[in-house]
């Protein structure tokens, strides 16, 4: 049974290395799996990373609001019929992990894939300027206007609530698939 801490939001991670001739039934089947798991209580959201090539492998990132909602899914009987009928189309079986965060925004699929950490640090860096630069250009006004919610701790909470949002949930997430190749190129 997978395990994350209390009740903060997890996600499950599955990789699965589709058959090359299979790759079309493993679609159909993605979609149903997408859709049953979309249903579960504590289900939030769910990204699908297709391979770039035939024969690479599907990535499936689901996030759930708890781990006990995690527990719950893949402990399903309906997980559990979906995942005998996708297992003769996959090379090595149904392999996953969970997360209690996105820290595998630059987590390999393999240890030689590792990401030069230059790579992820000039990536987070062009991913947050732009936000660092224009969020508090954009509160400004209502901090001149507000003074209470101008003073230091405030309005850097303000601030920092509105980069730190964005770059997880979004802009990260994406950049990360957008430039895989990039990020992963020797």
């Amino acid at each position: 049974m997978i395990r994350a801490n209390g009740e903060k939001t997890v996600t499950l991670v599955v990789d699965h290395e589709v058959l090359p001739n299979q790759q079309e039934i493993y679609e159909r089947w993605l979609s149903r799996a997408v859709t049953t798991a979309g249903r579960q209580k504590g289900h939030l959201d769910v990204s699908v990373i297709r391979p770039e090539h035939a024969g690479g492998n599907y990535v499936t990132v689901i996030r759930f609001a708890s781990a006990r909602s995690l527990d719950a899914w893949v402990q399903s009987d309906e997980r559990k019929v979906l995942i005998s009928e996708v297992l003769p189309l996959l090379v090595s079986g149904d392999r996953y992990t969970s997360h209690a965060s996105r820290e595998f925004w630059f987590t390999p699929k393999s240890p030689e894939a590792t990401s030069p950490r230059w790579k992820q640090a000039v990536l987070t860096y062009v991913v947050i300027l732009p936000l660092a630069t224009g969020i508090p250009l954009l509160w400004s006004p209502v901090f001149h206007r507000y003074p209470a919610l101008g003073n230091v701790w405030v309005s850097n909470m303000i601030v920092t609530v509105c980069i730190v949002l964005p770059v997880v949930y979004l802009i990260m997430p994406w950049a990360t698939r957008r430039l895989a190749g990039w990020l992963n190129a020797r």
